[in-house]
């Protein structure tokens, strides 16, 4: 299935209730949705793209690498790959308030869904713990320990979770790490699509995750 928009940027008008934020950025039709925490950690608030500062661009680095993008810098070129945000809109001062969280995770959790990528690839703890406990059955058995998460597949019920850690804390082998980890997931049947078509007339595939 595939979505109605080709826009590259904020392709579902996000509005959330702020001055400066960094809306969605890449393919609407992703397979890979990375999602970071806000903009004072993974940037984006001088080019308006998630993930353009410093450690944001190590991570793109090793995306290219893995082939989820063709293009790195300032306005990367993903290939069925999406980046956005837990909280979308610059804080105020230092860190969201808890109450801010909760206010635009409804931004977040709308643009996850139209997205519906297969695979979510948080960044960080605090998007690492969200997405296991919102979109996974894996949150209860999985300690937040990134240096031991970091490109490794969580399986289950709901979404295919591959955690990354924060890339301002990576070493030498993060990078080779995450690109053999999303080596190995893209070559094997990670959409886990089902064609129900041939349940209906005619013969066109209808595929549901």
């Amino acid at each position: 299935m595939e979505n109605v928009t080709d826009r590259t940027s904020n392709p579902f008008d996000m509005r959330p209730p702020c001055e400066r934020f960094v809306p969605g950025y890449g393919d609407a039709n992703a397979d890979f949705h990375v999602v970071g925490d806000h903009p004072g950690v993974h940037g984006g608030l001088d080019t308006g793209v998630p993930f353009t500062n410093d450690a944001g661009r190590r991570l793109q680095a090793a995306l290219a690498d893995a082939g989820l993008l063709t293009a790195t810098g300032a306005e990367p070129e993903p290939t069925k790959t999406y980046f956005s945000y837990l909280h979308m809109c610059a804080p105020d001062d230092g860190e969201p308030t808890p109450s801010s969280y909760d206010d635009l995770e409804r931004f977040f959790d709308a643009e996850l869904r139209a997205i519906a990528a297969h695979v979510l690839l948080p960044v960080g703890a605090r998007a690492t713990a969200h997405v296991l406990e919102t979109y996974s059955a894996q949150a209860w058995k999985t300690d937040i320990e990134m240096e031991a998460l970091h490109g490794t597949e969580l399986r289950g019920s709901g979404f295919l979770v591959l955690p990354i850690k924060d890339p301002a804390k990576w070493d030498d082998t993060h990078h080779d790490r995450l690109v053999e980890a999303l080596d190995t997931l893209r070559s094997t049947d990670f959409r886990r699509e089902a064609d129900l078509g041939r349940f209906s007339a005619g013969n066109d595939p209808y595929l549901v995750r």
